[in-house]
């Protein structure tokens, strides 16, 4: 009898083991075409019901941010694309179940399809599909195929109303093109593979070109990544640009406007030497702060093991402030994946993976309708499996259902000085990078950069992080004659090389010099009509104008390469 007794005391230590490992909160799972999301607890069993109407059945993704409202794609009907998860609709809907917004993105010359991404600032952002011509394909340099073409665009909508959106920013591949066959193409290169920033308009061209699934944001370095199933490749691309930017090579934080500031998993989309690692992929994002391996772009490799076993695939992307290095000529970095997790099956398409705080990591194996978490030794410890597809599952904490959503961070300056917005407990960041050791309401920046803050709230929940705060360091070697006018003029402003100087009258003498962010000067000439440049890097520079009678002006310039 005491062996019995023994023995199931065991049983209930190891049992109560394992689920204390578990990462605590509710698994979000919507199956695709039905009409309920579910959160279901760590004991398997479902914890809320959200009932959709008729006719919004889910198209592909589902989100919940802090606060409990859910974010869904719909399978709308009589959407003039087809093939593949085309949705062409978008809700928001509240704990209760009210339906706060419900936009449809769909025309005879554009529709939404497979992922969205809900970003902190309350808009969300659309993979979509937009039409070109057989004759706008071949006007683009297209030499491998002929035909009606679906390349893909992201657009931002900010919801306006219950039905009514706005696109606030968006951002075409279509832009950033490039061929080498047709010289007198006004996107024509002589190297393939010496500009890997654009998509080569003649790999594998077809009609449902990229075939986008995948979508994230990382709110450190304002940049979204995108996954091509047909490519196998992961993109990375600038969202501080603006739209115009966006449509240029030129612009943003990282300087390149809308250009591929990174890619991966196939070298030879650009010309470039190394192993296809990526066999269909899906879910590109990165892992979040808060978690082990912050920073680490992830995705999910659908034969990454085999034919019939996925893989979930980590890489260390090489980052350098907002951009990324490369030898030019040569492949990204790195040449293979950083880590490895072999799946507990296989998902034929879609998929996807979340890296959570404790380390451990939740799996959704799409098509078998099988969700699972690993601890990081990648032993399952829990498992539940659905009826139907799920092409995407997350482990959402109390922050998510139970409490009001935290408010987002904002930061004001005064007397060189940043300050958060109230909050528990804070780390500041400059140019997407952390900056160690620097947990308090308040930071004195010693340098131009941009500054964002993350804060946690009493609850210990986390509404992402501030709005980039762009501050200019003014060196003390100008900082006591800060003065600005509109006497003089400098163009054009931001620069590669020359900037142009207007005054009202010619017959005014005065003294130029010209400081880096650094505060050391750099040019002292007087009366001069320019200011070149040409030989010095990227950045802000000041230029401090001295007049006869004694006044200064001082202007900010910024030279871009």
């Amino acid at each position: 009898m005491r062996k019995t007794i023994t023995v199931i005391a065991f049983c209930l230590l190891v049992s109560s083991f394992v689920k204390a490992q578990q990462y605590a909160g509710y698994t979000l799972v919507a199956t695709q075409n039905q009409l309920t999301t579910l959160l279901v607890d760590t004991n398997g069993t479902t914890f809320k019901t959200w009932t959709h109407a008729s006719g919004k059945k889910t198209g592909y993704s589902s989100y919940l941010m802090p606060g409990g409202t859910l974010w869904r794609t719909v399978a709308r009907t009589g959407n003039s694309f087809n093939g593949g998860p085309i949705c062409g609709e978008v809700m928001k809907v509240d704990y209760s179940g009210t339906v706060l917004w419900d936009f449809v993105y769909s025309t005879t010359q554009y529709c939404t399809h497979h992922d969205i991404c809900p970003l902190p600032n309350g808009n969300v952002l659309l993979i979509a599909y937009e039409l070109k011509t057989s004759t706008e394909v071949t006007a683009a340099g297209c030499s491998s195929y002929s035909g009606d073409m679906w390349p893909d665009k992201i657009v931002e909508v900010q919801p306006t109303g219950a039905t009514t959106g706005t696109v606030v920013w968006e951002w075409h591949v279509w832009d950033h093109l490039c061929q080498s066959t047709n010289s007198s193409g006004a996107n024509y290169v002589t190297s393939i593979v010496n500009n890997p920033q654009l998509l080569n308009i003649n790999y594998n061209t077809q009609k449902d070109w990229m075939h986008m699934n995948g979508v994230g944001y990382n709110p450190i370095l304002d940049q979204i990544t995108v996954s091509s199933h047909n490519l196998n490749e992961i993109y990375v691309i600038d969202h501080s640009t603006t739209t115009a930017e966006a449509a240029s090579h030129s612009g943003g934080n990282s300087g390149k406007g809308g250009d591929f500031l990174y890619r991966w998993g196939n070298p030879a989309a650009y010309g470039a030497t190394g192993t296809t690692v990526m066999n269909v992929v899906h879910d590109a994002h990165w892992i979040p702060e808060g978690s082990p391996n912050a920073g680490r772009l992830v995705y999910f490799n659908n034969n990454g093991v085999s034919q019939t076993k996925s893989s979930i695939d980590q890489i260390i992307p090489p980052v350098n402030g907002y951009n990324y290095d490369l030898t030019l000529g040569s492949a990204y970095t790195p040449s293979t994946y950083t880590a490895r997790h072999a799946c507990n099956g296989h998902a034929q398409d879609m998929g996807n993976s979340q890296q959570l705080p404790n380390g451990n990591m939740l799996v959704c194996i799409a098509t078998s309708g099988i969700i699972y978490e690993t601890n990081p030794s990648g032993t399952s410890i829990w498992s539940k499996t659905f009826s139907g597809s799920v092409p995407k599952a997350f482990r959402y904490s109390n922050c998510y259902i139970n409490n009001p959503a935290p408010a987002i961070p904002t930061i004001t300056e005064s007397l060189g000085v940043l300050t958060s917005s109230a909050a528990t407990t804070y780390q500041w960041y400059k140019n997407g990078q952390l900056i160690s050791g620097e947990t308090s309401q308040t930071y004195t920046p010693t340098e131009t950069a941009i500054y964002l803050v993350r804060t946690t709230d009493s609850n210990g929940c986390v509404y992402e992080y501030s709005l980039g705060y762009h501050f200019t360091y003014i060196p003390t070697a100008v900082k006591n004659i800060y003065e600005t006018s509109n006497v003089l003029e400098i163009y054009p402003n931001p620069s590669s090389n020359i900037f142009n100087i207007t005054l009202p009258s010619n017959n005014i003498n005065y003294q130029v010099e010209v400081y880096n962010a650094l505060g050391k000067m750099i040019l002292n000439k007087s009366n001069i009509k320019l200011i070149d440049l040409k030989d010095y890097e990227t950045g802000l520079y000041f230029v401090v104008f001295t007049f006869e009678n004694k006044e200064k002006i001082i202007k900010k310039i910024s030279l871009i390469k």
